[in-house]
């Protein structure tokens, strides 16, 4: 059974999610602020933390730094904040996921075993060729230098990364991305990150060896 830190100030949110999740067979802890948040982490194991921006005292990216530093586990941000600041700024503090409010709840279960999955045993870095993936600083590397991806081109790399081998078609690419843009992302713009991901990550983009396009279905990372 795993463990998870659900950071919120809003009691009925707190109440609803504690009850799904622990209904889904996930142990849940609750703290309204970012100081009741540290005493739990201190005295109790936790697998992941679920952050909300906004707190009752501090604030998340404080509090994720802080997670990420002294604990070392994934971190999913659970906020109202869907603007491109927040959303980067929470990946460069090594946030493993982004979710924006309003949500589907079973979205939040399957996105967080996602991140379970991947953090699991392996540790912070994933191999993928030549392209190394730190999820804990929420950088990408080719060759031991930073690729500089935006928010939206690591998302994309992750979805990937956690459906590694399987073919995702391009509706479930936008299911999965759609909701840390700040607004809709439609099929033009994804061709666009797509193109872009692999410009970075490819030795040979014309020739994709990792991202691979699997014709009249979808793509598929190898």
């Amino acid at each position: 059974m795993a463990s998870i830190l659900l950071v919120e100030d809003d009691r009925n949110i707190v109440a609803n999610l504690t009850a799904f999740l622990t209904s889904e067979g996930f142990k849940v802890e609750s703290a309204s602020g970012q100081s009741a948040a540290l005493k739990l982490l201190a005295s109790e194991a936790f697998d992941l933390a679920l952050l909300d921006v906004s707190l009752a005292d501090g604030n998340g990216f404080a509090l994720c730094s802080a997670v990420k530093r002294e604990h070392g586990i994934p971190v999913i941000f659970l906020t109202a904040s869907g603007d491109e600041y927040s959303t980067v700024t929470g990946f460069e503090l090594g946030a493993d996921d982004y979710i924006a409010k309003p949500f589907r709840p079973r979205e939040l279960v399957l996105r967080i075993k996602s991140v379970l999955r991947r953090t699991a045993g392996a540790g912070a870095l994933v191999h993928i060729g030549n392209v190394t993936v730190d999820t804990v600083k929420g950088m990408a590397c080719k060759n031991g230098r930073d690729l500089c991806l935006s928010a939206l081109e690591y998302r994309l790399l992750l979805v990937f990364i956690n459906n590694r081998g399987a073919v995702l078609t391009r509706g479930q690419l936008l299911e999965s991305i759609w909701d840390i843009a700040g607004e809709f992302v439609n099929d033009n713009t994804l061709t666009v990150y797509i193109k872009r991901l692999r410009d970075k990550i490819e030795d040979d983009p014309q020739s994709p060896m990792l991202i691979k396009t699997v014709r009249g279905m979808g793509y598929r990372l190898d």
